[in-house]
């Protein structure tokens, strides 16, 4: 079907605060990212609780397409999901179970753009991240995932 990897890792204590680039994140299942701002219950959304918020994921192929369509630069840390990918197609994994390294998730519901991310970033990005705004999961097993690990549907 699909082998992806992970190419940035992302996570930020508060909502307000920007995301920081890591070489591994810590996955809490059913939790979230350790030291992010939505296991910690204090992100933007946290009061919209929902368990397949638990880690997000976005494509970089996205990325290269918003700067060729919208001429908006963004990096992994700007569009503030945790987990970068490349070479995988994340809307066909909702519903499904994936790994990335030694965790399992399952991927819950496409993500949507808010107006929140042009506050935090200055950009106006909204419009160019509609209908391809990531995926949020739900972690099944957790563990340590890091840039560089294999992603693929569990089978």
């Amino acid at each position: 079907m699909f082998s992806g990897t992970v190419v940035a890792l992302c996570s930020a204590p508060r909502s307000f605060l920007p995301m920081r680039s890591y070489p591994s994140l810590t996955l809490e299942a059913g939790v979230g990212v350790v030291g992010d701002r939505y296991a910690k219950r204090i992100g933007f959304y946290s009061d919209l609780h929902h368990d397949g918020r638990q880690v997000t994921l976005f494509e970089s192929e996205t990325l290269r397409a918003i700067e060729r369509d919208y001429r908006v630069t963004l990096t992994p840390a700007d569009h503030r999901r945790n987990i970068t990918t490349e070479g995988v197609p994340l809307n066909h994994l909702v519903g499904r179970r994936f790994t990335i390294g030694e965790t399992l998730l399952e991927g819950v519901m496409l993500s949507v753009p808010c107006r929140h991310i042009e506050q935090v970033t200055g950009k106006e990005v909204f419009n160019a991240m509609i209908h391809r705004s990531g995926l949020m999961a739900r972690i099944v097993r957790g563990g340590c995932v890091r840039v560089g690990d294999e992603i693929k549907p569990e089978n």
